[in-house]
């Protein structure tokens, strides 16, 4: 799962999409080439991936409206993973509040939001002042199987290093354990550190996953 995205970890969506931090007015679209779909210390896919965003910037409110996706360049055990998001951000001083629509193309229909359907909608609120971000989100609709639903997630992001074109961010993040974790509890644990690295377009990150005790080193390419 999403929207992207990154003690340390990749996390795309916390320092591009959810912090805060301000975006153009108007229509804009990138897209992003990594080396595996890493989200909150889970590898989904187990395969490179593109990921194309489209965003619109409201000029007089800043809302900002979107989507964002996911597409796996390998099958893994027969399956292809595809994700398409949703989201919409208001932006309120230093805070974004964000309603999230994960859609799972693999698993239904569009818009089916019942508790085995292919949607999961999450709310969350992000916080970014000078070189620390925070993020916290709860899953409130949708998809009810593996604990999805209700599960919730926080994370704490710093940047510590910038120089000569280079920049560094650490990040830390918790969440449900039988949604984000090993599936064996449903206790909030440590399921997301690492450390990325920019510059230019590239990102290079480690990703561990204290409660899978799973590792992974992304590369991703901006566009």
């Amino acid at each position: 799962m999403k929207k992207t995205a990154k003690l340390l970890s990749l996390a795309v969506a916390l320092f591009a999409g959810l912090g805060g931090t301000a975006q153009a007015e108007g229509f804009k679209i990138g897209a992003d080439v990594v080396s595996s779909y890493v989200w909150r210390g889970s590898d989904l896919g187990n395969s490179a991936a593109i990921q194309p965003a489209i965003s619109y910037t409201c000029p007089t409110t800043g809302i900002i409206v979107g989507t964002w996706g996911s597409y796996a360049l390998s099958d893994n055990a027969g399956n292809r993973h595809k994700e398409i998001d949703l989201y919409a951000t208001l932006p309120v001083g230093p805070l974004s509040l964000t309603v999230t629509d994960y859609y799972s193309p693999n698993a239904g229909d569009s818009f089916d939001f019942s508790d085995d359907g292919p949607n999961i909608v999450e709310l969350s609120v992000g916080y970014a002042k000078d070189n620390l971000n925070l993020l916290a989100a709860i899953n409130v609709a949708g998809n009810d199987i593996a604990g999805a639903k209700n599960a919730k997630y926080c994370e704490a992001g710093l940047k510590f290093y910038d120089k000569d074109g280079y920049s560094a961010k650490a990040v830390v993040g918790l969440g449900d354990e039988d949604f984000y974790g090993d599936f064996e509890g449903d206790n909030i644990a440590v399921v997301n550190t690492g450390i990325s690295v920019s510059k230019d377009r590239y990102t290079a990150s480690y990703v561990y996953n204290p409660d899978t005790e799973a590792s992974n080193l992304v590369f991703m390419a901006s566009f």
